[in-house]
Formats: structure tokens, sequence, C-alpha cells
């Protein structure tokens, strides 16, 4: 059960009216890195979650997470708030409205169409959509996936904090990036808490494959670490090594039942080019400067 209290989390000061900065930060309002993301990815693992202690931290993170969102759709409106009564009223002529909507941005798309307001879209203009939410089931899964959002959307309140001078919100986005942190840091202790959290899943790897380095990418510099050097890694450099790993012929077959053969077989020779022919195309009639080379047409 959720109730709604009137206060924000964190107290909104916005100095002046911006669109241009408001379509900024729309991209944590209904991006992919955005609250709404995060909120929703947290509550539907929290629901399915067997561990009562974890769901209980991604139902605590979830229901913070729509706290923010109310922050940053605050920051939004009141970026809005003086486009949006300009819009209303027809306070200003045409020229001049319209150059107080755009401030050299994409603001006044969400400005006429939104009035204003805070709607689900990315900076770009593009609709939050639950593809955003990427949860799989497995918590060893989930909770690496919770610690890389986190981080993401630290590093997009950084830059939003970077774009502005107005020192109240940068305090706000100051503490919404922190509480960033602190929710990556819950997760990685869920995560750890789990004793055998590495690989996901209950099936075991395969011991011929799990501790080989394919060096696919040949040429210099030849690029080292730890990822690939040192006891731990087998590495295979030869592109030999690396072609039918498993042994066999590295081909692919499927095998078809008596009617399937005949009628594969029936499509194959129907459709056969010949390796022979020199076909006079479209292409060759038409060809012009810039074609290259084309089959020769004979002049009539």
């Amino acid at each position: 059960m959720f109730m709604h209290n009137k206060k924000l989390m964190y107290t909104v000061r916005v100095a002046e009216p911006n669109p241009a900065l408001a379509t900024l930060m729309l991209e944590q309002f209904g991006g992919p890195q955005g609250e709404l993301a995060a909120a929703m990815r947290y509550f539907t693992q929290g629901l399915a979650d067997e561990d009562v202690n974890r769901r209980d931290l991604l139902m605590d993170i979830a229901t913070e997470e729509l706290s923010h969102l109310e922050i940053i759709g605050s920051i939004v409106s009141m970026l809005n708030r003086g486009a949006k009564g300009r819009l209303a009223e027809a306070v200003e002529e045409e020229a001049d409205l319209y150059a107080t909507m755009t401030q050299g941005g994409e603001s006044h798309t969400t400005t006429l169409l939104c009035g204003g307001g805070a709607p689900l879209v990315n900076s770009a203009g593009v609709p939050w959509t639950a593809a955003y939410v990427d949860s799989i089931g497995d918590p060893t899964c989930d909770l690496r996936s919770n610690i890389a959002a986190e981080a993401r959307a630290k590093i997009v309140y950084e830059r939003l904090i970077n774009v502005t001078d107005d020192p109240g919100i940068k305090d706000a986005l100051r503490f919404l990036m922190t509480r960033e942190v602190a929710h990556q840091k819950a997760f990685e202790k869920a995560l750890y808490a789990i004793p055998d959290n590495f690989p996901s899943g209950k099936l075991p790897a395969d011991p011929a494959f799990a501790d080989t380095y394919f060096d696919m990418s040949q040429g210099e510099p030849e690029g080292q670490g730890p990822w690939n050097t040192g006891p731990q890694w087998e590495v295979v450099s030869d592109r030999e090594g690396q072609m039918a790993v498993d042994g066999g012929d590295g081909g692919c077959e499927v095998k078809l039942g008596g009617v399937e053969a005949k009628t594969v077989q029936a499509f194959a020779d129907r459709t056969q080019s010949d390796p022979n022919a020199e076909p006079l195309t479209g292409a060759d009639l038409g060809a012009g400067p810039g074609a290259g080379k084309t089959t020769p047409v004979e002049k009539s």
C-alpha cells in the first residue's frame, strides 16, 4: 500500500524558468536511466523475489525512486512554469513566444504538446517504455543489472549538474546523484550476501571453455590486462584454434525426414544460381557515369 506525503523528499528551489533545461531534465523523468524506470525495475523484482529481506530492500528503494521521480518532475514543471503561462495566456507576440519556448533547444515540443508539464518522455521526446525494465527474474543477474543502472544514473546526474548554474537545482541534483551511490552500495551488499553469486543460475560452466580467452581482435597494439593474462587464462590467438573449438568440423546440419529432404532439395534445385551465367540486368542497361564496371550492352 502506498500513501503520498505532500512534502517532497528534498526541497526544490528553482531560480528562474528555463524550458530548454527542463527538456534535458526529462532524461531522468522518462528516460532509460531515469527514476520511473528504476522504480518499476525494483518494484517488479521485489514482487517476485523469494527472499523476504531482499524483497524489503527492493520495495524500499523502489518507493524511494518514486519520490525521486516527484522531485525531478517538480523541477521540470518549475522550469517550464513561465513558458506555460505565456503560452496559455498568449501574452507575447508570436516570434517572442516561440523564442521563449525554444531557448535554443527542443523544449517547444514538450511546452506545446504537454502544456509545460512533465511528460513521460526522455530529453529527445521518446515516450517511456517498459522495455527499459531489464529484469530477468534471477537475483544474481538482477542485482548486477541494478548496480549498473545506478552507476549509469549517477553519470547522467553528473552531466545534468554540469549544464546548469542554478544553485537550487544543482543542490537537488547532487542529492539525487548521491542516492544513486547509496543504492549501488546497498545492491552490492545484497549481491555478495548471496554465498554463491557467480556464475548466475544453477548450471555450472563447461570447464573446457570457462578459462579460455579468445584473442579475436588481431593486430597491434596487443591489448593485455588481468582479463587475459596470468594463470587464470588460457589465451588462444591462433585463428585455426578459434574455429570448431568443440573438435568437430565447424559445419551445421539437421536431420530431415524423407518428405522434408525431398522438398528442401527441390527448392534448392529450383533456386540454384548458375555460376557461369553473365546476365544482362537493368543496372547494365541504365548504367551511366559512376556506375563502375557493368556487363557490356551490345549496340543495335
